[in-house]
């Protein structure tokens, strides 16, 4: 282990050993993935691609289109433009979708291309071919940050691309929303609703749950069905304001604001009592009408199912990984609630999460967590599905949070924010420690096992 900070610890082995950390490039991707009509394109090798692709068909139990520029030996070499090139005419003509979301990877960042440039001169050069098909582009590197760092590498390359500068108009019953990564299709659904229930239309971008929320499409569409259109982008700049959710989207959001004039309500979380609240007050005040009444009975049910909960949430120990912001709107709710954030591993040094009420953050993998929960005696193990392991041997209960989640149908649906969100997290995992209680682990059932035949044998 090495200091990072006062509060960060970096690991530093030889090897990962299970993995918590996603790549940005698979972030990049599950952002086009909420654009309508898309076609994301791993300019890779065929391993990253298909390593990608399983990790999502997996999570979401849906056909995920996904293509790659299929990059060899000798075109690693030489240089991938024709890769790329061939690749987008193929998919042009093929596939037919209105945005190809194209995202580097490890091998072409590391070789130096220039991707970009390659990218403009591609569309002067097949600008008949490709027709009304878009291209976007985002430098997502497997070696730059995880996940959430590609998703919003991602959404800011595509407010670049088809976001128009400001024009002095301004739609008032208008408003945008930047989702961001650790928000789920139901968590955006949530959202949607509550923006709605003011009076106001809101326009999300990345639309994972327009996209990927779990629908059975009336016919088969090689490309995304559902998620945000090219048409709601180019109305983006005539919003009244932009909401932007998780630290992460700080970068898109001021990308946004600078290009539209657009300002914008930044949330580093929407769950937990205070978080929801202030998003509350927002609406209010963008909308100029009170709170709904829906809202404030919601409110009233989380309070008391955090009174009813919070007998069970004092004084215990909590392994939790994840990426940083999800980290930091879980840990935030943890604690709150009377428990101990004893373990906590991420993917990256996010500065934030040095106001995370805990002793230090390690920067690792899930072998950190499983390490770190036996030392410290927890009692939950918060992670994704890759978890499981360490919850077996531990013999610990393990809620699942954050992506992928594998082993369990409904990932999709999962909802952590708002009032009702965070109020079914809260009865979820105040009825995890209820059942486990009692629970032996597979060490205890053992000595169990062996003290009674002793106590039979004499």
């Amino acid at each position: 282990m090495q200091k990072h900070s006062d509060k960060f610890v970096i690991a530093r082995k030889s090897a990962s050993t299970n993995p918590l950390k996603m790549s940005a490039p698979l972030g990049a991707a599950m952002a086009y993935l909420g654009l309508d009509g898309c076609l994301p394109l791993f300019h890779g090798s065929q391993g990253c691609t298909a390593f990608g692709l399983v990790l999502l068909v997996r999570h979401f139990k849906e056909a995920i289109p996904f293509q790659t520029t299929a990059m060899n030996e000798v075109t690693t070499i030489l240089g991938g433009m024709d890769n790329v090139e061939q690749a987008v005419l193929n998919i042009s003509k093929r596939a037919k979708p209105r945005i190809i979301g194209i995202c580097s990877t490890g091998l072409t960042e590391t070789r130096g291309e220039d991707t970009g440039a390659d990218i403009r001169v591609i569309k002067a050069r097949n600008a008949e071919a490709l027709g009304d098909c878009e291209l976007v582009f985002a430098a997502t590197p497997d070696f730059a940050g995880g996940m959430q760092e590609g998703w919003g590498k991602a959404v800011a390359a595509i407010i670049d691309a088809f976001v128009p500068a400001a024009d002095g108009t301004r739609a008032l019953r208008q408003v945008n929303i930047l989702a961001g990564c650790h928000m789920t299709p139901g968590d955006v659904e949530e959202l949607r609703d509550m923006v709605a229930a003011f009076g106001l239309e809101a326009i999300v971008l990345p639309d994972l749950a327009g996209s990927l929320d779990g629908h059975v499409p009336g016919r088969y569409v090689p490309t995304t069905y559902g998620g945000t259109t090219l048409e709601d982008m180019g109305r983006m700049h005539r919003s009244v304001a932009t909401i932007a959710v998780g630290e992460h989207m700080r970068i898109s959001a001021e990308r946004l604001e600078a290009r539209t004039g657009v300002p914008t309500r930044f949330f580093d979380s929407l769950t937990g009592l205070d978080a929801v609240d202030r998003l509350m007050v927002a609406l209010s005040d963008i909308s100029g009408q009170p709170v709904p009444r829906k809202y404030r009975r919601q409110r009233s049910q989380l309070v008391d199912a955090m009174l009813d909960g919070h007998f069970h949430f004092g004084q215990k120990k909590i392994a939790l990984a994840a990426e940083p912001d999800l980290l930091w709107a879980v840990g935030r709710l943890f604690t709150d609630l009377g428990a101990e954030l004893a373990t906590v591993v991420t993917t990256v040094p996010a500065p934030h999460l040095e106001r995370l009420p805990c002793a230090q953050i390690i920067v690792g993998d899930l072998w950190d967590l499983e390490e770190g929960a036996a030392a410290t005696g927890a009692d939950l193990l918060v992670t994704h599905s890759h978890g499981r392991q360490a919850s077996e041997r531990l013999g610990l209960p393990l809620v699942r949070v954050g992506f992928p989640q594998f082993d369990r149908i409904g990932a999709s649906h999962q909802t952590l924010i708002g009032y009702r969100g965070t109020r079914e997290l809260v009865c979820s995992i105040a009825n995890t420690f209820i059942d486990s209680q009692h629970a032996h682990s597979p060490q205890d059932w053992q000595e169990d096992r062996h003290g009674g035949s002793h106590a039979a044998a004499g």
